[in-house]
């Protein structure tokens, strides 16, 4: 499988917490998977932390380094016609980040990985 990982299971993932299901965290870990991050998730997590929302144990380039490249976690660059994809969405989720890895997952046939059932109603697949 092509897998995306949503923003939550992403920091899940690295944490080790709970949190992500013993589903997701096995399909993350399958070496046969390829698994990739969009820089929609890092741009969230930065605004995330300027907004004193979120604390990082390590800084977001150590969190990339060690969390997704070390782990053969690809990153993936929003291209224009993934933004463009949004056009096309339905309003069934109105948070701009997830739109945007909706619209990625569409685009390039990639399976989600994150909890949020919203993304069920866009017709592309989910493991959580």
């Amino acid at each position: 499988m092509r897998l995306l990982l949503d923003t939550h299971a992403f920091l899940w993932f690295c944490a080790g917490d709970a949190s992500l299901s013993a589903r997701g965290r096995r399909a993350i870990e399958d070496p046969r998977n390829e698994r990739f991050l969009s820089v929609a998730s890092l741009w969230e997590i930065a605004i995330k932390v300027s907004l004193q929302k979120l604390e990082l144990e390590v800084d977001l380039a150590e969190l990339v380094q060690g969390g997704a490249i070390d782990n053969g976690i690809a990153v993936v660059d929003i291209a224009a016609r993934h933004a463009a994809g949004v056009v096309h969405l339905p309003f069934h989720h109105r948070d701009p980040f997830d739109r945007l890895l909706i619209s990625q997952a569409k685009v390039e046939g990639l399976v989600i990985v994150g909890r949020d059932p919203a993304f069920d109603a866009y017709g592309i697949r989910r493991v959580w």
